[in-house]
């Protein structure tokens, strides 16, 4: 059960800058995130690094007046930085390092990017809670690469060919739902 209190709490010391609810921030989350960074080949200096372009992007995205949490402010949190994560990951990978070169990729555009991404990952959740529990399911097997033959399983499908159609089918009804909405259009153009 979310603490909505305490969300609303450490949501308005980030905003307000109050130490004291930073440090909470801090306390609560740090380890959660140092974990996840240090078994997805980070080091604890990547985990502080994450950390804190978390707690950028989220104060700069909670100054509008519209912007609102609908999960804990812990899960958000993790699921900033766990993205956070995967694009510095994936960056790295693709970056050439020189050491008599400049790195030219300036931190504002890293964030901005960043929050990008966290809006098209929240209205890609969002538009998948809009799709029956049925087609959530099968997704969710699908995006978490299980195998055809143990969803049919799972699901008392009849055949991996019906598992196949109805992941088709699931993925369609996902895809027109985010392509109605408004916001996909404005992030497309981004």
């Amino acid at each position: 059960m979310v603490n909505q209190k305490l969300d609303d709490y450490l949501l308005q010391s980030l905003i307000s800058g109050n130490d004291k609810g930073i440090k909470e921030i801090y306390n609560r989350l740090y380890p959660k995130i140092k974990a996840y960074i240090i078994t997805h080949d980070g080091s604890e200096d990547d985990a502080k690094d994450v950390m804190q372009k978390a707690l950028l992007q989220l104060s700069a995205r909670a100054q509008d007046k519209n912007f609102k949490i609908t999960s804990s402010f812990d899960g958000y949190f993790v699921t900033i930085c766990k993205n956070l994560w995967r694009r510095a990951s994936k960056l790295s990978k693709l970056r050439v390092t020189n050491d008599g070169v400049l790195d030219l990729v300036h931190e504002e555009r890293e964030i901005a990017l960043a929050a990008y991404e966290q809006e098209k990952w929240e209205l890609f959740q969002e538009k998948l809670l809009e799709i029956s529990e049925n087609c959530r399911k099968v997704l969710g097997f699908f995006f978490n690469k299980v195998s055809y033959v143990d969803i049919a399983n799972k699901l008392g499908y009849a055949t991996e060919n019906t598992v196949r159609q109805r992941i088709f089918k699931c993925k369609s009804k996902l895809k027109a739902a985010i392509h109605s909405d408004q916001r996909y259009n404005e992030l497309k153009e981004f």
